[in-house]
């Protein structure tokens, strides 16, 4: 199969995969995407997709790990740095060879090196698995930040000592004073050198600046490719650690990003926006090619007749507790460490609960795979690796082990707390509602009689955005709900609209044919406002049918009298949607959902906006108008976000979330304003 149509079914299963977790929350995605994986392995037999481990790194650890570094908060890092580098070296020391020697005392044909290899391999956690589970339940936040912080350096070290054990397997040698200096270098060397790279490419960006290259996409562009280029500069001219540099250059980044936020806030929107699409694409891959790869591992070793079925499957299950038992207790005595000798401030006392947490969050994923894959065949005398196959069953099979036990039994453990989960949501929820309804009151205050229209369609924008984030915290019932309900305030407008187009015909004030095309008007629109397939549809082939007179119009003979009904049927429409703008307003006095006749108004609201069709010059003013309205309103969003960290009402990486938005908007709205 070409490599084309592999990537094309590989991006399918991918949006299927994100399909199905929406409806199944209670299972992580990263589960079902390695369900795809296999089901396509199984399905499609000549389907392949073969990754060497350095490319495998450089495609997707590298850039992974780099975002990563770009996004956690250095205040909980600097915080959290005895734990987090406990995790990540002394962590992964200790499950290499405690492991290594239970592997090889339970599987003896397994050599004491080859052991320590798997063992190795078996150490580096990731973190993704475990943000798709914390989506849908509460884990504590320290807990979250140690498993990234640790993920951002174990990789690192778990496959330094997995290449020496494999090493020490195909040549036969082994030095601890060599692997210790090797070990030692690699980092250092790999965290200088990402830090001077990474002053570089700030540099580069900077000094292009100023000489007026302003192009947003150029830089973003530039950054996505930064954690490449780092990465193979690294790697392949100091033969030092990539990973350990694409995370030192992505958490410099953060400390530049958060100086620049606010004067290069349109390249941060749309270089986190392409981010978005790269990571949520390489994410899933990383698991679907798991999936593709697991049953290829294991065919070998299910087929062998020497050994049983469900010893193997004992195997994996005795490895892959004992694992995340060594976890378990090390982070046990390294929290009691911290409780009694360690001078901080309100120290919290270890629990067999929340070591628990700690332990099962330590799930094994794809840097796992993609090394246990680069195992070789032959060792230096020419004979077999021994027992290859067999490794690669247990990696493959503990992999799923801590994916499907923290799936299992997380929810378990955090169940007490999930309601404190969702309330955190929901109040960063409410902190942008109050932002936006600040900048709604300012506009409020700013309106005059020059900038009227102006202002109210800036408040029409600012309510929209409002109503969008009360949708967010609704069920799929309470959106339905409220969904029926506007509509019925729609077509309580709408009446109104009809009857006073039927009041000015009796009168005789407009043509018969006036009439009907007006009507005919009203009847769309009412069609659009039903759910059924069959009105949306004749909705959509009225409007496409009017579009096409609109492009031949001026081929029609009696261009002047059709222009003239025309107008005079815009301002008709004008006056029947005023009419309906007052009712709704008298109605809103009345109501208690005064939410939904206020989300009706704004729609009528811009629609007589549009209904004016002022000139253009008129136009141009009116924007000039919006935009220094909305410098105010921006300054004023900005002075109440402040206003809500200072007071306590959100912390810090809210903060930073809100300001994205703020800049999304402002962003978004210099485009469209340039364009």
């Amino acid at each position: 199969m070409s490599l084309l149509i592999t990537v094309l079914l590989l991006l399918i299963c991918l949006l299927i995969s994100n399909v199905i977790s929406h409806y199944i929350p209670s299972i992580p995605t990263a589960l079902i995407q390695i369900g795809f994986g296999i089901i396509l392995a199984l399905l499609v037999q000549d389907i392949t997709l073969n990754i060497e481990t350095e490319w495998f790194l450089l495609l997707f650890v590298a850039p992974l790990l780099y975002n990563d570094g770009r996004h956690f908060p250095r205040e909980e890092l600097w915080k959290m740095r005895a734990s987090i580098m406990g995790n990540a070296i002394i962590l992964v020391l200790l499950t290499t060879v405690i492991g290594g020697y239970f592997i090889h005392w339970m599987i003896p044909a397994i050599p004491l090196a080859a052991a320590f290899a798997l063992a190795a391999i078996l150490s580096p956690t990731d973190p993704v698995a475990v943000n798709g589970i914390a989506k849908r339940i509460h884990i504590p936040d320290k807990v979250l930040n140690l498993v990234r912080g640790e993920s951002l350096i174990n990789d690192a070290s778990g496959l330094v000592a997995f290449n020496y054990a494999i090493a020490a397997v195909v040549t036969g040698y082994f030095s601890l004073k060599e692997a210790l200096f090797d070990f030692s270098y690699m980092f250092i060397a790999g965290a200088i050198l990402g830090l001077i790279l990474g002053f570089v490419f700030i540099g580069i960006r900077f000094s292009l600046r100023k000489k007026g290259i302003g192009d947003v996409t150029f830089y973003s562009l530039l950054q996505i490719m930064t954690p490449f280029v780092i990465y193979i500069i690294t790697e392949e001219l100091l033969h030092a650690s990539g990973v350990i540099a694409v995370v030192v250059a992505g958490i410099l980044a953060s400390l530049v990003k958060e100086r620049t936020e606010t004067v290069h806030a349109e390249e941060q929107v749309v270089t986190e926006n392409l981010w978005s699409v790269i990571l949520f694409i390489l994410n899933g891959i990383v698991f679907l090619l798991l999936g593709l790869k697991i049953p290829s591992t294991m065919m070998t070793t299910i087929a062998n007749p020497t050994i049983s079925n469900w010893l193997i499957i004992g195997y994996v299950l005795a490895i892959g507790a004992v694992i995340l038992a060594i976890r378990f207790a090390w982070s046990y005595l390294f929290s009691y460490y911290e409780y009694r000798f360690e001078k901080v401030k309100n120290p919290e006392k270890p629990s067999i609960k929340n070591t628990m947490v700690i332990s099962l969050t330590g799930v094994r994923g794809a840097v796992t795979m993609a090394g246990v894959l680069s195992i070789p065949y032959v060792v230096m005398t020419g004979e077999e690796f021994p027992e290859r196959s067999l490794i690669l069953f247990i990696a493959a099979g503990v992999i799923l082990f801590t994916l499907i036990v923290a799936t299992v039994f997380l929810p378990l453990l955090s169940k007490s707390e999930k309601t404190k989960g969702e309330i955190g949501d929901i109040a960063f929820n409410k902190a942008k509602q109050k932002v936006l309804l600040a900048a709604i009151k300012q506009i409020e205050i700013e309106k005059n009689e020059e900038n009227h229209d102006a202002a109210n369609e800036l408040i029409a924008e600012y309510k929209r955005m409002f109503r969008q984030t009360q949708f967010e915290q609704k069920t799929n019932d309470e959106i339905v709900s409220y969904q029926r309900k506007v509509v019925e305030v729609r077509l309580l407008a709408l009446k109104t609209e009809r009857k006073y187009i039927q009041n000015i015909m009796n009168q005789g004030e407009i043509r018969e044919k006036t009439f009907e095309r007006l009507e005919k008007l009203l009847d769309y629109r009412e069609e659009a406002f039903s759910n059924n397939f069959r009105s949306k549809f004749l909705y959509l082939f009225g409007k496409m049918i009017r579009a096409w007179h609109q492009l031949f119009f001026h081929l029609r003979k009696d261009r002047e009298a059709t222009l003239t009904t025309l107008r005079l049927s815009k301002n008709i429409q004008l006056k029947a949607a005023q009419a309906a703008l007052e009712m709704l307003e008298n109605q809103l006095q009345k109501s208690e959902r005064k939410d939904i006749i206020l989300a009706v108004i704004s729609e009528y609201q811009s629609m007589i906006g549009k209904l004016k069709k002022p000139t253009k010059y008129n136009n141009e003013k009116r924007e000039e108008q919006k935009e220094e309205l909305r410098i105010n309103v921006m300054e004023k969003e900005r002075a109440e976000i402040q206003r809500m960290y200072t007071s306590g009402e959100i912390n810090r990486e809210q903060t930073k979330e809100l300001r994205r938005f703020v800049n999304y908007v402002e962003s978004v709205t210099l485009q469209e304003h340039v364009e």
